[in-house]
């Protein structure tokens, strides 16, 4: 059996535009992206704190220590520029994956400059008693 978890998050970044005339998806700072793990064109859940939209789209890379995050196409109508959100992956992983598993938590300030980078390692033991048949 896989379970899907958490793979990687950027944590409260600040959208930078919302643009109605593009394909779709959300552009990303290719340094936080790299930060974080997330590829291009990797599916990414987008929560909007500001308003509590949720969406799922794709990410694509915009320029290296942009601070862009941009919300694109029919997304661009779920926030608006200023707009607070969490960008979050996630993986499917056996029992066995989950014994080393550690997501990756991803935080910037104000102008989605990377301030730092975590893992959550409180998981690794919680993982370990699930595998064993202790809840």
């Amino acid at each position: 059996m896989q379970r899907t978890l958490l793979s990687a998050k950027i944590h409260n970044c600040t959208l930078t535009a919302a643009n109605l005339d593009y394909v779709g998806s959300i552009g990303i700072d290719a340094t936080l992206l790299r930060a974080a793990g997330i590829l291009p064109y990797e599916q990414v859940q987008v929560v909007n704190v500001s308003n509590g939209e949720r969406l799922i789209t794709y990410a694509i890379s915009s320029p290296a220590n942009s601070g862009v995050v941009e919300l694109n196409g029919a997304a661009a109508r779920l926030g608006m520029k200023g707009d607070r959100v969490i960008i979050m992956t996630y993986a499917q992983l056996t029992p066995e994956e989950l014994e080393n598993y550690s997501p990756t938590v991803v935080f910037v300030d104000e102008q989605n400059r990377l301030t730092e980078v975590r893992q959550y390692t409180d998981y690794l033991e919680d993982a370990h008693l699930i595998r064993n048949g202790k809840p």
